[in-house]
Order: C-alpha cells, then sequence, then structure tokens
C-alpha cells in the first residue's frame, strides 16, 4: 500500500525531533527580555525540556433510562459504568528564538460508556469511538511537530511559562508562524478559556469543542498538516490543511491529497482590553465520503436500510462554518462565559469527529475566589445538537453513522446539560464530580432522558 505523503512527512517530522533533542548539547540561541517584555538581547544556547506529565482518570456511570427499541448504535438503556485512563507525557526543544519541536506521547485505556455510541455529544473526551480494537491499548504518538516564529516589525514580547507543546520564554506579540507535522486540528482552532478541555474543563465533546466542525482527523483525533497563522496584538488569521482518513472514524489517511483534506480558516478578534475574544471559523474537507440523499435512494430501491459507507465517492465536499465567543467577567478572567454556534450541509457524510449538523452551546464558569478557595471553580453549561433533513430522513430509514443509528428515529434536537465543580488539591491533583443530562439521546424522542454521573482526578505536573 501506498504511503501518506503528509505522513512520511511527520515520521520525518518525528526523527527531525529526536536529533534536536540527541544534539541538545549544541551552543545555539536563546533571547532576554527587559523589564517592558520588549527584545534587548541574543546569548548562545539551546533548550530542550519535560514540558509536563499528566494522568487522567474519569470515571462514569449511565443510569437506566426509558427506550422503548435499541438499535446497533444506539446508547445502552439498561445502563453501563466505565472507568478510563490517559496517560500523557510531553516534550520540546527550541533551537534559537524562533525555531522549537515538540514531542508527546500518550496512552489511553479504559472505555467510555455504551461504547461511546448513541450520541450526537459523547459524554467522555478522552475516550475512543467504537471500532477501535485494533489500535490497542499502548502508548503512542499523539504529536510530532515543528514551529517557527516570524516575528514582524515593531514587536514587542510577551513571557510565556512551561506548558505541554509551550517553550518558556519570549512570544512577539506580531509575528507570522508556521506550525507543521502531527497535531490535532483542534489544538490550533476553535479553542476558548472557558471550554476546551476534558482533563479541566466541560467533558461532552460538544462542551469542549464545535460538534459540527468535522474537524480532519484519525480515530485518535490527531492528524498531519501545516497551519501559517498571521498574529497581530488584537486580531489573528490562521488558515490550515489536514489530512483526512480513508474512511469514517478510520486510522489511515489518505494519500489523494488533491481530493482528500481539510481547509480551515479562521479569524480572531479581541479588541481593546482583551476581554472579549471573538472567533469565526470555515471548513471544508474533501474525502472519501458518502451523500445521505443518494443513500437514501439507493436503499429505496433495492428495498433495504441505507448505507452511506456504500455510497462513497472520492473527492466529495463538505462544509461548515463555526462561531466561538468568550467573554471575561470578573477575578482576572477566571469567571467568564462562553458560546459557540455551529453548522454544516448536513448532506455529506459525517466522517471524522461527531454526528452533528447544528451545534449551539453555551456556559458559565465561576471562580472559588468567591468562597475562598482561589483555585477552584464551578461550571455550568448547555448544549443543543441537530442534524439535517437528509441526516435524520437516513437514520429514520434504518441508515447506521459511526456513532448514530436506533434503527427507526422519531426526531427532535439532542438536549445535554452539564456541571461539574474542580477541587485543586495542592499544587497538582485535580479532583472533578461532574453530572450531564441528556433529553432525547441520539436525536430520539423514543429514548431517555438519560443521566450520567462522572468523577474525574487529574494528576498535573
Amino acid at each position: 500500500m501506498r504511503r501518506p505523503v503528509l505522513l512520511n512527512a511527520a515520521q520525518s517530522t518525528a526523527a527531525g525531533i529526536a536529533a534536536l533533542f540527541l544534539g541538545a548539547w549544541c551552543p545555539l540561541h536563546a533571547q532576554r527580555a527587559d523589564s517592558t517584555g520588549n527584545s534587548i538581547a541574543h546569548a548562545p544556547s539551546v533548550a530542550v525540556a519535560l514540558l509536563g506529565a499528566q494522568i487522567d482518570l474519569i470515571g462514569q456511570r449511565l443510569g437506566p433510562f426509558h427506550s422503548t427499541y435499541q438499535g446497533p448504535n444506539s446508547l445502552d438503556a439498561r445502563g453501563d459504568a466505565q472507568v478510563s485512563q490517559a496517560y500523557g507525557a510531553y516534550a520540546g526543544g527550541r533551537v534559537g528564538t524562533r525555531f522549537s519541536a515538540y514531542f508527546d506521547v500518550e496512552m489511553v485505556r479504559g472505555a467510555g460508556i455504551s461504547h461511546v455510541v448513541g450520541l450526537g455529544g459523547p459524554t467522555n473526551g478522552d475516550v475512543i469511538r467504537q471500532g477501535t480494537a485494533d489500535l490497542g491499548q499502548g502508548p503512542y504518538v499523539a504529536r510530532a511537530f515543528l514551529r517557527y516564529v516570524i516575528p514582524l516589525r515593531g514587536t514587542r514580547f510577551d513571557t510565556t511559562g512551561r506548558a505541554p507543546d509551550q517553550m518558556p520564554g519570549f512570544v512577539p506579540t506580531r509575528r507570522v508562524e508556521i506550525v507543521a507535522g502531527r497535531f490535532a486540528a483542534s489544538d490550533i482552532f476553535d479553542l476558548n478559556r472557558y471550554a476546551n478541555s476534558t482533563r479541566s474543563q466541560f467533558m461532552d465533546w460538544g462542551l469542549f469543542q464545535n460538534t459540527a466542525w468535522d474537524f480532519a482527523a484519525d480515530t485518535r483525533g490527531y492528524t498531519n498538516g501545516v497551519v501559517v497563522a498571521w498574529v497581530m496584538t488584537t486580531w489573528a488569521l490562521r488558515a490550515g490543511s489536514f489530512q483526512m482518513p480513508i474512511k469514517a472514524n478510520g486510522n489511515e489517511f489518505d494519500s489523494d491529497i488533491a481530493r482528500a483534506r481539510g481547509d480551515n480558516l479562521e479569524l480572531t478578534v479581541s479588541p481593546g482590553n482583551h476581554l472579549l475574544t471573538l472567533r469565526l471559523l470555515g471548513y471544508i474537507n474533501h474525502a472519501r465520503m458518502g451523500r445521505y440523499g443518494e443513500a437514501l435512494l439507493e436503499g429505496q430501491r433495492n428495498h433495504m436500510p441505507p448505507s452511506i459507507a456504500a455510497d462513497d465517492h472520492p473527492g466529495q465536499a463538505k462544509y461548515g462554518f463555526g462561531l466561538n465567543l468568550e467573554q471575561q467577567l470578573a477575578d482576572s478572567g477566571e469567571t467568564g462565559a462562553f458560546l459557540r454556534a455551529g453548522w454544516s450541509d448536513g448532506a455529506t457524510e459525517s466522517f471524522a469527529f461527531a454526528e452533528v449538523d447544528h451545534h449551539l452551546s453555551g456556559g458559565v464558569q465561576v471562580s472559588g475566589r468567591h468562597w475562598s478557595r482561589n483555585a477552584d471553580c464551578i461550571a455550568v453549561a448547555f448544549l443543543v445538537s441537530g442534524l439535517g433533513t437528509l441526516h435524520r430522513e437516513y437514520l429514520a430509514e434504518g441508515g447506521t453513522g459511526f456513532l448514530l443509528g436506533d434503527g427507526r428515529l422519531d426526531y427532535s434536537v439532542e438536549e445535554i446539560a452539564e456541571a461539574y465543580y474542580r477541587v485543586q488539591i495542592g499544587q497538582y491533583v485535580q479532583l472533578s464530580p461532574d453530572v450531564q443530562l441528556i433529553r432525547n439521546p441520539g436525536y430520539n424522542r423514543d429514548r431517555g432522558p438519560a443521566a450520567v454521573e462522572s468523577l474525574r482526578l487529574n494528576f498535573r505536573y
């Protein structure tokens, strides 16, 4: 089988990163700044560091709920209980003041409730989707990428601390930034201060991401690609192109880049005092996808349930848009609110992330400063997900996707509410009880409501 072009590039990137770490003794360059953050000097140096490590344990219990029937991809109405374990180690290196490289290894074990099917918004972002037994539960390379920064004329420099995929040092406030290699498209696009991480914030897929954004990814959520960003003090424009999998929810990438890629463009605006940040996202995916209308016609001709996989054709296009808003309210931004809205065409197969065509979510985070627990927080959010007309007709006729398929469908929007309290224990440990209430699971009025109770224990360095 011919190896994907960008996959070979990612492997070369990983080899280059390893060579960088092995060559850490070579004299290269670092940067110093004065008290105002302006660059004032350059001195020979190299920097290689362990940027962080993490263990995330999530236990979830789905209670039994009303259901008049079950299908191949239904949320289990009998209830379920599962524990997931996620481990990660994150390393980075910097050469001079402009070039850095990152290498992350992760391992995810355990399972999600109901094999992570039956919902537009699955309840645990740490676990991967159904049909991934062949991937195993051993360690894997999550990210291996390079970053190159070009300061623009008249820029100032901000200090950055150590964090996963971020070397400590100085970053120009006005810059061109190029990122290439293996990483997640969601590492760069659709970010939000209050709803961005299943390991410290909301656990539901639709509350840490815009689920109508069917972003290019393999089964674990990573891809190979390139992003170019033009970053200014009050706005930024980012463009990225990524490999798509060969099949829906697949772990092998399509090497036909001309007809299989995900293109993304995002404008970020944060005017004035930066209390408000607005992101506008557009995407178009090209892949070997099916179209729901054609699958329905073929099923009717053959007197069989429709099959979207049987209708796959190379070079099909799926497009959509997203709006992402974060608003700082108090406590130096530790209290704030967020809103996301998303739309995709609904006529082309859901392929890489979730089975959602229309997305609306919003919520609030409140800092524990108000009850003398400065590092704690409490948060609540609501999510409404919907399907396009052809997508819902496909499911109603007995069709299945990689997440949905009850055999039939009495359609309504899926509604999820989630709340958590995050307790900071010392410097490195967080404990978060969480509850999710689900109405019309899988967009089906004949099922639910359902409730999921969770407890998350996170160790991070």
